[in-house]
């Protein structure tokens, strides 16, 4: 990203006529707020003192300590390519504090940072992550409101005229890049509808930002394409769900730290106790990791997402799975993150688990290198193999006897996301659903 400063960012927006800032940070569930200011206001606003009501953010803090403040990150700006080039809107990301100065601990951003200190305080100066997130394009009704309708019938790296969103993903590969992604594939996927774009890996907290950034992209051009794009982990019964699989490396005076060339499998021990790490929390993690009670209709059995705690350079079926690159490219992708999740809280909370797996040199099981779908529940009994949480219940169940997760989170996000994660399932299961009148309502 542009190492700009206060200066550079006023010089820009004179030059470029630039009228409006959109001041953006993240709640607790992921969902991106911004606070809108003109040009006249942006010295203010670059100097910390653009003031706004927490109390109305959810998971933020009570009406009687409404008063937050946001503090802009300069090598955040960007103009919207999509916005009229008279009277241009560029956006800043901004990190959350209290009036006395100091960072608001329910800020999903910080949250982030201070698990990337721990990390420094270990002697780790960068955690590399590489997102791959899919997504679904779905027809809008007469009414205009979003169906499950696909607009395709294609299947993986179909192109057109198969692939009718061909062109919706070209103009969001070519918006993205004009705001200073590195573009490095871009494909339709397995199910009808379904969609990936990757972007090039970068540092921890960049990529959380660039998360963000991506999923405003692909809606806002989608729906300039007439089109819906939703990024619901299973919005369709019966074909693949949309995942958010998670490349990570650590480095160390910058060699990745996770490459070792005489090691087993050419890795190193601190790659193993990292996998460890991951396997030990990934019950607790999932919460996170996988944050709606949709979330676990895709991580079921016979779609190709994980289910199962297992890891393998040789097979994508397990929970880990190590990609062949090797050298400055060694990384371990973690395959059960959905793009529903809050990114910042998503890595900070599998770093967290990763270094718990370094510190207590958490060595995992052998690696499982047939495919878990095809072995019998006793063969994995057999090999200690466990599953992931099968609902939203079970997950925060898990997340809440953990003193890790706690620990990282937070007091204030660890209570606030675990009471509303309480609400959603409560109203989740006191709702009737067209399945149980389908089978009951006559039945019976």
């Amino acid at each position: 990203m542009p190492n700009y400063d206060k200066n550079d960012i006023l010089r820009i927006v004179k030059e470029e006529d630039v009228k409006f800032i959109r001041l953006q940070f993240t709640d607790i569930f992921g969902t991106l707020k911004n606070v809108a200011i003109t040009s006249g206001q942006l010295e203010k606003a670059l100097e910390g003192k653009c003031m706004f009501d927490g109390s109305s953010i959810e998971g933020f803090v009570r009406i009687e300590e409404s008063d937050m403040y946001l503090k802009p990150d300069p090598s955040t700006f960007v103009l919207f390519p999509w916005r009229p080039q008279t009277g241009k809107v560029a956006r800043l990301i901004c990190d959350v504090y209290n009036p006395d100065g100091t960072p608001f601990e329910g800020d999903p951003r910080y949250v982030l940072k201070r698990a990337l200190k721990k990390a420094k305080d270990m002697g780790y100066d960068a955690f590399n992550v590489g997102p791959e997130c899919e997504f679904f394009l779905f027809l809008p009704d007469a009414e205009g409101k979003c169906t499950t309708n696909t607009h395709d019938k294609g299947g993986y790296f179909d192109l057109g005229p198969i692939d009718l969103g061909e062109n919706a993903r070209r103009e969001m590969c070519i918006v993205l890049e004009e705001m200073g992604f590195e573009i490095e594939a871009s494909h339709h996927e397995v199910a009808p509808g379904q969609h990936e774009i990757d972007f090039r890996y970068s540092d921890a907290l960049t990529t959380a930002d660039n998360i963000m950034t991506f999923k405003m992209v692909v809606k806002t051009i989608a729906q300039r394409n007439g089109l819906f794009a939703t990024f619901m982990p299973k919005p369709i019964y019966g074909i693949n769900g949309s995942g958010m699989h998670t490349n990570m490396s650590l480095y160390k005076n910058g060699t990745n730290v996770f490459y070792d060339e005489n090691g087993d499998l050419q890795l190193s021990k601190e790659a193993y106790w990292f996998i460890g790490g991951l396997m030990k929390h990934a019950r607790s993690f999932a919460a996170i990791t996988n944050p709606l009670v949709n979330s676990y209709k895709r991580l079921v059995p016979g779609y190709e997402a994980p289910v199962y705690i297992a890891w393998s350079a040789r097979n994508r079926s397990p929970l880990i799975r190590i990609p062949a690159a090797r050298g400055s490219s060694t990384r371990l992708e973690l395959r059960c993150p959905d793009p529903t999740c809050n990114p910042y809280l998503e890595i900070a909370v599998v770093l967290a688990a990763g270094l718990d797996g370094i510190e207590n040199q958490i060595m995992p099981p052998p690696p499982t290198d047939r495919n878990i779908f095809e072995m019998t529940k006793e063969e994995r009994l057999k090999n200690g193999i466990e599953t992931l949480p099968e609902n939203l219940k079970q997950a925060m169940e898990e997340m809440e006897k953990s003193e890790l997760m706690k620990s990282v989170l937070g007091n204030h996000i660890f209570g606030k996301y675990i009471e509303a994660k309480k609400r959603e399932w409560d109203e989740y299961r006191t709702k009737i659903s067209k399945w149980e009148l389908d089978h009951y309502l006559t039945k019976y």
